[in-house]
């Protein structure tokens, strides 16, 4: 695992901040509550195409996936998901609007909370191994989730991830039971609302 700064190279290169209100990995995340446990966050992103991001926060950074059709709580329901970059802590609170360029396109916190390990490794182990087993604790969804590695995503170039819904209490048979909450943990706002909103991005 890079060091954090290194690991967020990537996300600083493919972003002009001059132009993007999204946060930069030197600010600090003041924003974040103080949790013994790491957070996660799922942002639905209007870009070139609709999709949900999931990151979950490993070694001082959010290890990210993008899940084009979203997540389910239905554990016969697998999703796929494509690592992206590590973003900084401070993105778990960003919403708003990405202007044009890299990502370009309106930004909504889906989902926001805080997650537990469920293997005997750690979390940095679990992720080069490609299976990750942890608890959501969040607003919308709980209960234990799985990233499975595919044998497709050790290419670097095709970082591909199972994602799903282990079964348990929280499990929910319902094809599309997230359907019906389409709306910002944070603000309220739907994307739709946030287009309309241009100058009230959360993040500050």
């Amino acid at each position: 695992m890079p060091k954090k700064k290194d690991s967020l190279k990537t996300y600083n290169e493919k972003r002009d901040f001059a132009k993007s209100p999204e946060p930069t990995g030197d600010q600090l995340a003041k924003k974040i509550k103080k949790s013994k446990k790491p957070i996660f966050v799922i942002q639905k992103h209007e870009a070139s195409h609709l999709h949900y991001d999931f990151r979950l926060e490993i070694d001082g950074v959010l290890v990210s996936w993008a899940i084009p059709k979203g997540p389910s709580p239905n554990p016969t329901i697998k999703r796929l998901a494509i690592q992206t970059e590590d973003h900084p802590l401070d993105y778990a609170y960003f919403e708003g609007i990405i202007p044009e360029g890299y990502g370009a396109g309106e930004v909504m916190v889906w989902d926001l909370g805080i997650y537990e390990n469920l293997k005997d490794v750690t979390m940095k182990k679990a992720l080069k191994e490609g299976r990750i087993e942890i608890f959501l604790e969040g607003q919308k969804l709980e209960g234990g989730y799985a990233l499975i590695r595919t044998k497709y995503g050790k290419d670097e170039s095709k970082k591909n991830w199972l994602f799903f819904k282990m079964k348990d209490d929280y499990a929910d048979g319902r094809k599309n039971p997230v359907s019906t909450k389409d709306y910002s943990v944070l603000t309220g706002r739907t994307i739709k609302q946030i287009k309309k909103d241009k100058d009230s991005d959360v993040y500050e």
